[in-house]
């Protein structure tokens, strides 16, 4: 059976992950696993995808960056499939489909890996770069602290009883926010 995993880091790349899963159901896919979140975030989808597989089975994606950040990452996930017998099949390595199940195919999934890792190290360093010249020219300021301005708002919702997973969602923030307000009250 082929199983496939679409992943983007964020909800506004819905049409990303559309044709993700357009990719997938194309090649017969016959169970699909697709999640909005950062690939350094918990990835809860990947892990029913990587539990639902069985032996005999091929994990498919349409490329390496939306199964993993680093090689590291990679040949964890690898390493994990193979040793319960299911495979990794890649969809698009340089125009090429690309299956763990042999060695060449191995090969070229390291050697793609580690230029995907490469290209994510330098556009980090490229950004970084890009931020420390706005914040020496004074047209960088962050980003608006919104959940400081809100901590008026946590403080009465909390005097008020409301948990703080409910004071966060109501506001539209993250509960470490929460209490971060709560503690300087």
């Amino acid at each position: 059976m082929l199983v496939g995993y679409a992943r983007t880091s964020t909800s506004e790349q819905e049409a990303g992950l559309l044709a993700q899963k357009r990719d997938l159901e194309a090649i017969g896919c016959e169970r699909l696993f697709a999640e909005h979140v950062s690939s350094v975030a918990p990835r809860e989808q990947l892990g029913l995808a990587l539990s639902f597989a069985r032996e005999g089975d091929t994990l498919v994606v349409t490329k390496v960056d939306r199964l993993a950040r680093s090689t590291v990452g990679l040949w964890e996930i690898v390493k994990e499939l193979e040793e319960r017998g299911v495979g990794l099949r890649v969809l698009n390595l340089g125009g090429e489909t690309v299956d763990t199940r042999n060695a060449t195919g191995r090969l070229i999934l390291n050697i793609f890996a580690g230029f995907a890792q490469f290209e994510r190290e330098m556009m980090l360093e490229r950004q970084k770069e890009g931020i420390a010249k706005a914040k020496a020219e004074g047209k960088y300021l962050g980003r608006k602290p919104s959940a400081k301005l809100k901590a008026d708002d946590v403080r009465r919702m909390h005097g008020e009883g409301k948990t703080p997973t409910e004071i966060a969602k109501t506001l539209g923030i993250g509960r470490g926010s929460v209490y971060r307000a709560l503690e300087v009250a």
